[in-house]
């Protein structure tokens, strides 16, 4: 499935400019009108290391009232977390009503790290599967939009990215010795993550393969399907876009002379 997925696919910096503003103002006015009409929602980030998960996830939050929503970064299980069910520690993180809580990483590092790592027995890292799709069923079942984005790049790219960050003395300790062996595991992961796209995807939970190469690229599809979902869900009750336009035109305007006073940002 990874293997047919085009990563050449880029977005200049006008377009993104042009682009972003808008789609901020418009999340921001979504999630007000999810919290006004008491639509959760829930996002699980998942994606290679320096696929850029993170400032996807900065750049979707950063106009939405922190009052509607909460980020949760998914580490692997403490001691006390491996003695209970395994997706208690999700089921305390997901949305209350009108809430959205978004995941970097997620219930899914279940099949994928602790699989390839073989922390756990094949046994229940397969079980896993069912565990999921009953979770995710459940919570759509009771209202809750579920959206899944996975971050793809090659492994030629996670290396130049590594090498990139390792180079900068301030950057340097966000690649350490289990990111370089993950990445030695690369092709691993592609099989795991396969299997993983195939045997999660739902109606009501879908995944989108987001190609990653570009960041801006990443960023916009990623707003795109969240918006899109919103809209289908909130139906009629969704808010127009006319208000929301407006101030994005004036946001860009302002975009634009801040990168112009810095060229550097946004380079991919």
């Amino acid at each position: 499935m990874l293997e047919n997925v085009n990563l050449k696919r880029k977005l200049s910096r006008k377009e993104y400019n042009r682009d972003i503003s808008r789609l901020q103002r418009r999340l921001y006015d979504l999630e007000k009108a999810c919290w006004d009409h008491k639509v959760p929602s829930m996002i699980a980030v998942e994606g290679w290391d320096a696929s850029g998960k993170g400032g996807a996830i900065a750049t979707l939050t950063q106009r939405l009232d922190p009052r509607g929503f909460k980020v949760h970064s998914i580490q692997l299980p403490r001691t006390f977390e491996q003695n209970r069910p395994w997706l208690w520690r999700f089921w305390l993180r997901v949305p209350n009503c009108g809430e959205m809580v978004i995941f970097d990483q997620s219930w899914y590092s279940r099949i994928l790290i602790e699989r390839v790592e073989n922390l756990i027995p094949e046994m229940a890292w397969r079980a896993a599967y069912r565990d999921i799709l009953d979770f995710e069923r459940m919570l759509s079942d009771d209202g809750t939009v579920i959206l899944k984005f996975f971050l793809h790049i090659t492994k030629k790219e996670q290396e130049r990215r590594f090498l990139k960050i390792a180079s900068q003395p301030l950057e340097a300790w966000r690649v350490d010795k289990d990111d370089w062996a993950r990445h030695r595991k690369y092709d691993q992961y592609v099989v795991a993550t396969d299997e993983m796209l195939e045997l999660t995807e739902s109606e009501y939970a879908p995944w989108t393969i987001v190609e990653a190469t570009s960041r801006r690229w990443a960023k916009r599809k990623i707003f795109q399907a969240i918006i899109a979902a919103l809209e289908h869900r909130l139906g009629r009750n969704a808010p127009s876009r006319d208000t929301s336009d407006e101030s994005a035109a004036i946001d860009a305007d302002l975009r634009t002379a801040m990168h112009s006073l810095d060229p550097s940002e946004g380079n991919y």
